[in-house]
């Protein structure tokens, strides 16, 4: 499931953006292509659902917004690709959505209401079962 949409991503960070980082046949740039975003957004889904599939039953009905804002900025330094500076706040917006990812994955942050959890495994108690002793206190009393 995509968490954004385009129009997500325009939203967030302008069409002009968008346009500069998506349009590789027109020159000079002049529409966003859509296969390139489309391409960007499944993979930054995918990699949410890496990480909150760990917590959460997926796939979720409704993107919750701060798992929204996470793969946009994720969708967004994908675009950017390797002209991402390490210290451009694109990076900074991407370390900091997989951050979140991370804690959401280990239970740290709750993405909102209405999200369920996974039940736990099992559900019992453990059982034991081995064999008698072979030696015992009585057994070895005059050794």
């Amino acid at each position: 499931m995509s968490y954004v949409t385009k129009q997500g991503l325009v939203e967030r960070f302008g069409e002009v953006e968008l346009v500069q980082l998506t349009d590789r046949t027109n020159i000079p740039v002049s529409t966003i292509d859509d296969a390139v975003v489309g391409r960007a957004i499944d993979d930054a889904s995918a990699l949410a659902d890496g990480y909150i599939g760990k917590a959460i039953a997926l796939p979720l009905a409704v993107a919750p917004p701060a798992l929204a804002k996470a793969v946009a900025d994720i969708a967004r330094y994908y675009l950017h690709g390797s002209s991402a500076d390490k210290d451009a706040q694109v990076t900074r917006a991407y370390n900091e959505a997989v951050s979140f990812l991370r804690d959401v994955a280990k239970g740290v942050v709750q993405l909102g209401d209405g999200i369920t959890t996974p039940a736990p495994a099992g559900g019992g108690q453990v059982r034991a079962s081995a064999p008698a002793r072979v030696f015992t206190r009585d057994s070895l009393r005059h050794f």
